[in-house]
């Protein structure tokens, strides 16, 4: 009997189809080869519709080398795009509906607006969301700032922190506030004081019009000046169970208003960065513990509203108070930040789990249709039994 296979499904970041996670691909295929999975990497620019069989990047462990090959269609497929502005991801798109019909392990989120709104829906979540709103015009970024002093600027698809703007309205001037943040290439922009008027001609510039959102902002500067937050990474097990992988710190590079580490930012053990922004040790595993409960709640609540999941890392901010506020979710997680910090099991979980629960699935689907043969050959025995 043949193993099952799965299709990590992922984009070429360029035309000379490099791609940004080959070691962890190459991990994740050893790690599914020890537990009788066949694990392939492609994307849809290696499938041959007309054939119905794909151009596979193939690791082999023993000889640490890739090869390519043509092999049939994967049993599963683990979808690994992110965002791309480029023809690739257009390509992408045809893919998913051209092939909807397959089993993949994980579906494709909406964007943060939207989260947001349906996460809003939630009673045990509601309290934990920072208030929000899409961005129409100037008059809702100031009606955001008469509400809140500092407020956050964010596209609703933007990743790794790009065309990020933190926004803190003057004490002394209401026309008048400090604007900070990264632009939509990851460069820093530095602190300056801008009128209202200025900021609306920026704002104009970027086509901010409903492809950001204004947020509340949270104060998380640590006594350096730096800002702070935390990645929780939970996945599926190999008992098809959400499970909190685990959670790391991050603290964002000098000057900067995000925590990504591709922004120059520094991963932190969670326990090690709670002891200097709350201190008391009652306090902190209260904290942990709300942090894993809402973590696993958000999950199961996006699985049954739009379709399989099987991992999701949640942004979370946490206030001098304890209180645990949901920055983003992110549906195609990086694991980079459990290596940072040195933290090997929890590294070693976090590419071994997909591969597991695709095991578990792939077990599940092949009972399934066992129970649905006897029950055809029953239904058929029992029938002529009748007639008899």
């Amino acid at each position: 009997m043949s193993q099952p296979t799965l299709g990590i499904l992922t984009l070429y970041l360029n035309e000379r189809k490099h791609l940004e996670e080959r070691l962890i691909y190459q991990r994740m295929i050893t790690a599914g080869k020890k537990i009788g999975l066949d694990v392939y990497v492609f994307t849809p620019q290696d499938v041959d519709d007309q054939h119905r069989r794909i151009h596979a990047m193939c690791y082999h462990p023993e000889t640490r080398r890739w090869t390519r090959k043509w092999t049939r269609f994967p049993n599963m497929i683990f979808d690994r795009c992110r965002l791309q502005n480029s023809h690739r991801f257009t390509q992408l798109r045809r893919f998913r509906s051209k092939y909807n019909h397959l089993l993949f392990l994980n579906r494709p989120l909406r964007n943060k607006w939207t989260i947001h709104q349906v996460l809003s829906t939630v009673p045990s979540v509601k309290g934990h969301l920072p208030t929000t709103r899409l961005y129409q015009s100037m008059q809702d970024l100031q009606s955001m700032l008469r509400s809140h002093s500092l407020i956050y600027l964010k596209p609703i698809n933007g990743t790794g922190g790009r065309g990020i703007m933190r926004i803190e309205r003057s004490s002394l001037n209401p026309t008048t506030v400090f604007v900070q943040g990264r632009d939509h290439q990851r460069r820093i922009i530095r602190p300056q004081k801008l009128t209202i008027g200025q900021l609306a001609r920026k704002l104009a510039a970027w086509r901010a019009r409903d492809r950001y959102l204004v947020q509340q902002g949270i104060a998380l500067k640590l006594p350096n000046g730096r800002v702070h937050d935390y990645r929780m990474l939970v996945q599926k097990n190999g008992e098809g169970k959400w499970e909190v992988t685990g959670c790391a710190g991050r603290v964002g590079a000098n000057k900067s208003i995000t925590s990504n580490l591709h922004g120059g930012g520094e991963a932190v053990r969670m326990d090690e960065l709670l002891r200097r922004w709350i201190g008391d040790e009652h306090r902190i595993a209260e904290v942990k513990d709300d942090a894993e409960r809402i973590s696993l709640e958000i999950a199961q609540f996006l699985e049954e509203k739009y379709g399989a999941l099987c991992e999701l890392a949640l942004d979370l901010a946490i206030d001098r108070k304890g209180q645990v506020w949901l920055l983003e979710v992110n549906p195609k997680p990086a694991r980079e930040v459990f290596h940072r910090i040195g933290d090997r099991d929890t590294y070693r979980n976090a590419i071994a789990r997909p591969m597991e629960y695709a095991s578990w699935l792939y077990r599940q689907k092949g009972k399934r249709q066992g129970d649905a043969a006897i029950s055809i050959v029953e239904g058929a025995l029992s029938s002529g039994k009748d007639q008899k």
